[in-house]
């Protein structure tokens, strides 16, 4: 805390002399309403940096679904609530499909993969991602059964504890990381890969450290954080140690390219890149290849293997539900092996991962969206390049549209004869144009992964232990760490 003062002190004294200089004060006339910001430091001080979506809860109670608070100098709009997201990300989803300007993510990405950048390029590579998702994964009879495969992988290494109480989450990880992998790259990895266990770390430690209120400030003076050590300088070095290794990989698949055997996304990348060689617009440069994997990576493997581990945490906080979910297993797969065409005939099943989900809580809000032009949005003026941060949190624990938002509750999605139900405000993967790509894919693995452990195993507290479901801090909200058993069923 005195390290927060110091820094804080720091930045009023090199700031305070031009601070309001910069300001153009017309341009945010009829600016959303928030709270008073303090010179230089906006709200900083009243947000919760660790977790600031819990702030921004708070403050809609007082401003609204739509309203505006100071990161120190820069203004950015937050929305809340079914309504008002579904009305900025899907009918004016022209203007707030953008990514804002991240001082520390745009060293990192350069405009480049898909994530975090903007413009034709983005547009390039969302295409190119679909599209190729599609032909080698998403909906393919191969892929289903390379998950089943890699479930009874991941099953017999959890049977090997013996029942006894692990901790050893990495070999999940690894199991759902070896999906998009094989999509990537037509590769698999053992759980005791050193180079799969390397990258996952640096995958899930830059997932803890982007979440940080160090990152978070240095965001907002990054003039000042570059001169200072802190988590930003490990974020870089994980970074750059990553994307060696992403630029050496490919590059062994360039020298062996045969365009006409395209067998992986990379290899098809290559050949698009081969195909535009003399294009000198081209979009399918190195740079971009080696972000994308990067960004697919990441998401491809940190989203679902946190949500398997809630699932786990959630099964053994709750053996009554798990029963019920075995049961129905047990009624309609039997012994043989899980198929996405069995999910049709699983209510229950398909009810309690998407309660999961929404319970689980992983992204609270989005990625920052922005506003590609000045845009008068609901009665407020949001000038161009404005963050604009829609807080998925808020519909997912809205008691409007979901009974007991702060329990754990299959029922949310049936309805009283027992059948599954939709309900439009559970949207964990977005919505709109940045909505997640690899959200087809995710709700494969999600089925398949999760039917096909509980077929098997039957997962449980330690004796005497004490399961808490309170996230750990991070960009997104995980298990914080926990011992659980899994038992083989008879």
């Amino acid at each position: 805390m005195e390290l927060v003062t110091v820094l804080l002190s720091i930045v009023v004294i090199l700031f305070l002399f031009n601070a309001f200089s910069k300001q153009k004060n017309g341009k945010y006339q009829n600016f959303p309403p928030g709270p008073k910001p303090l010179p230089i430091l906006g709200n900083i001080l009243m947000l919760d940096m660790s977790t600031p979506y819990k702030t921004f809860i708070q403050l809609s109670k007082e401003y609204g679904t739509i309203f505006g608070v100071h990161m120190g100098m820069t203004k950015m709009v937050i929305l809340c609530g079914y309504d008002t997201i579904k009305d900025a990300l899907i009918n004016h989803a022209e203007v707030f499909s953008e990514r804002p300007h991240n001082p520390l993510l745009s060293k990192l990405t350069k405009n480049h993969g898909i994530v975090f950048s903007n413009g034709e390029n983005w547009k390039v590579m969302r295409r190119f991602t679909l599209s190729t998702l599609r032909h080698y994964g998403m909906g393919k009879k191969t892929l289903k059964n390379r998950i089943v495969e890699e479930a009874e992988c991941l099953i017999q290494k959890l049977k090997s504890y013996d029942g006894k109480p692990f901790s050893n989450i990495t070999s999940l990880n690894i199991a759902v990381a070896n999906i998009i992998v094989a999509i990537l790259l037509n590769k698999r990895f053992e759980y005791e890969d050193l180079t799969i266990l390397r990258l996952m770390d640096l995958v899930i430690d830059n997932t803890k450290l982007l979440g940080s209120p160090w990152v978070r400030l240095y965001n907002s003076f990054p003039s000042v954080m570059d001169w200072l050590p802190g988590p930003h300088r490990a974020i870089l070095k994980n970074f750059r140690e990553l994307h060696k290794f992403l630029k050496v990989t490919f590059m062994k698949y360039k020298k062996a390219l045969d365009v006409n055997d395209q067998r992986n996304l990379v290899n098809a990348f290559l050949a698009k890149q081969q195909e535009r060689k003399q294009d000198p617009t081209q979009y399918y440069h190195n740079e971009n290849l080696t972000v994308l994997m990067r960004d697919l990576f990441g998401a491809g493997m940190e989203t679902s293997s946190t949500t398997l581990k809630w699932a786990l945490l959630l099964m053994a906080k709750y053996p009554e539900i798990q029963k019920k979910v075995q049961n129905e297993i047990d009624k309609v797969i039997g012994l043989s092996q899980p198929q996405m065409e069995h999910r049709k005939q699983m209510a229950y099943t398909h009810a309690v991962i998407h309660e999961i989900q929404r319970l689980g809580d992983i992204a609270p809000t989005t990625i920052a969206h922005a506003a590609s032009q000045d845009v008068t949005f609901r009665g407020y003026f949001i000038p161009k390049g404005t963050p604009i941060i829609p807080v998925l949190h808020s519909i997912h624990k809205d008691k409007d549209y979901f009974e007991k938002p702060d329990e754990f509750y299959p029922e949310h999605f049936l309805d009283s004869e027992g059948n599954f139900k939709k309900n439009k405000a559970f949207i964990p993967f977005s919505i709109g144009r940045r909505s997640c790509a690899g959200e087809t894919l995710a709700k494969m693995e999600l089925f398949l992964f999760f039917t096909c452990l509980l077929q098997q195993l039957t997962f449980k507290a330690p004796p005497g232990a004490k399961l808490d479901l309170t996230p750990a801090l991070g960009s997104t909200n995980s298990p914080k760490p926990f011992e659980i058993c899994a038992i083989p069923r008879s």
